[in-house]
């Protein structure tokens, strides 16, 4: 088995609320490593994350210790960067055993065909971001932020964060439909050229099973504030799940 989940967001809306989560996710990691052979966390995993040169943000320790173990028994856990976590330098590599993903990753797995990203800044449109983006990801950023003291740093961003839309939002989020949903666009925009069997992406936030082509299906993880779900691939297939633990 091959399992895909997302947008955990630890650290909001207050320590208690993803202190909980926290719990969860880690029940989750452990039925998973029962019969895993590889575990994708597909990006947004902490709300905030920038990793100082020796100092990295406080809390999470049960996750961090679960990464670890589970690694150190066999088990390839591969960890996407996302929006909100963009800042990783290497210390869940070198500390907890996992292998990073800046972007994209193309992956033949059993004989399938995956297109696996966190989702953010994919396809036509939203330049503005794209641009916010590349200098978030610039040497000159990241270098500016170290500059800036860990508890002012990691506090002034944990603010942010818990005035966030994810943070505040209604629990409920509606589908844009096809022609205005830009991950299920960008997904049939490269099927015109290559074939994909599934399309796995996190950051909209909405538990998704599209069929966007006679042999392909779009997967969204959903997120983990409010619905729990993730996908488990069997060797043939892909399914959405919701997780009680």
């Amino acid at each position: 088995m091959i399992y895909f989940a997302s947008d955990f967001h630890l650290g909001i809306p207050n320590h208690a609320d993803s202190l909980e989560r926290e719990k969860s996710l880690v029940s989750w990691l452990e039925m998973a490593a029962k019969d895993a052979t590889a575990i994708y966390l597909m990006g947004d995993i902490f709300d905030f994350w920038f990793e100082y040169k020796r100092a990295v943000p406080r809390g999470f320790v049960r996750l961090l210790g679960t990464l670890a173990r589970l690694t150190d028994s066999g088990i390839e856990i591969t960890v996407f960067k996302g929006n909100h976590d963009m800042w990783m330098f290497g210390y869940l590599e070198e500390e907890c055993g996992v292998k990073t993903v800046s972007d994209a990753l193309e992956k033949e797995l059993n004989g399938k065909q995956f297109y696996l990203h966190h989702g953010d800044g994919l396809g036509r449109g939203e330049r503005a971001y794209k641009l916010l983006r590349g200098f978030f990801r610039s040497g000159i950023c990241q270098w500016l932020f170290a500059r800036l003291h860990p508890n002012f740093g990691i506090g002034l961003a944990l603010l942010l964060s818990r005035k966030s839309r994810l943070a505040q939002k209604n629990r409920y989020e509606t589908y844009l439909g096809d022609d205005n949903e830009h991950l299920t666009v960008f997904a049939r925009e490269m099927l015109k050229t290559r074939h994909k069997d599934f399309f796995i992406f996190g950051h909209r936030h909405l538990p998704l099973q599209i069929h966007v082509g006679e042999n392909s299906t779009y997967f969204n993880l959903g997120e983990w504030l409010h619905h729990r779900t993730y996908v488990v691939f069997d060797g043939a297939d892909c399914h959405l799940r919701t997780w009680k633990g």
